[in-house]
């Protein structure tokens, strides 16, 4: 089936609306804004959903980073309020804090983290919702950090493909530069195809259609899937099988 990116738009935006006349009617939408696709693709949709006013946008480099112009680009061409909030020092804190030697995944996993609160702490002083801005072909193979940019309090583009997202990206008459912007972490200074070993393109056709001719990519795409869906399930919890009455017996009045 081919894909109805204006269609999908259209819908997207509807949700959005309803998620806020449920879970925060006139509250403001947050979102860390890297440049990709992804982040601008929910920028788009919730600027047309809410109205650029009740969007703000979070540009988060760690130090330095050499293509924040593309976070710049965005703000300024949705219109959308923008903090610029440098999260190397906060990043570097925890590291002298903590009396080891990091791990590699924890140096790579601690800028997202830190990004997110700070998110949470923007959202909660501006009334806000945090957006998550992940998207289907990431979180099939664990592309994201838990805790990081999995979190959020509502996901507008996580059941959509990678292309997916940039069709409906160019529906919403995004910059082509900011859809084609090759995609990566801009943790380990390579883009995310190169860590991966297979393209966007490939993974999002295995995905939607169940097609790959390399076995060997099969082979590494399952297995990523397999070790990675704990990151998007619900944190696991003892039942002790102890009866909870409260709220369910106001409810059945």
């Amino acid at each position: 089936m081919e894909f109805d990116a204006k269609k999908v738009k259209d819908e997207c935006v509807q949700w959005i609306r309803e998620f806020f006349e449920k879970n925060g009617k006139g509250c403001n939408a947050v979102l860390g804004v890297s440049g990709g696709k992804d982040s601008s693709v929910v920028a788009a949709l919730l600027t047309e959903a809410l109205g650029k006013e009740r969007v703000i946008g979070v540009l988060m480099p760690c130090h330095e980073q050499s293509d924040i112009s593309y976070s710049e680009l965005l703000v300024r061409h949705l219109g959308i309020r923008s903090y610029t909030v440098n999260v190397g020092p906060a990043v570097d804190a925890v590291r002298a804090s903590i009396p080891f030697e990091f791990s590699r995944q924890s140096e790579i996993n601690l800028p997202p983290r830190i990004r997110m609160a700070t998110l949470y702490a923007i959202s909660q002083s501006h009334n806000g919702r945090v957006a998550n801005t992940c998207n289907l072909s990431e979180d099939w193979v664990g592309y994201s950090t838990r805790y990081g940019d999995t979190a959020g309090d509502f996901s507008p583009c996580s059941h959509l493909t990678a292309a997916e997202v940039k069709a409906v990206g160019r529906v919403l008459g995004l910059p082509e530069e900011l859809i084609e912007k090759p995609p990566a972490d801009g943790l380990t200074g390579k883009t995310d195809e190169d860590n991966f070993g297979f393209t966007y393109a490939e993974l999002d056709r295995y995905i939607r259609e169940g097609v790959i001719e390399d076995k060997e990519k099969k082979e590494k795409i399952d297995r990523m899937y397999r070790n990675s869906r704990f990151k998007l399930e619900p944190m696991p919890a003892f039942d002790p099988g102890i009866e909870e009455v409260g709220c369910r017996r106001e409810a059945g009045k």
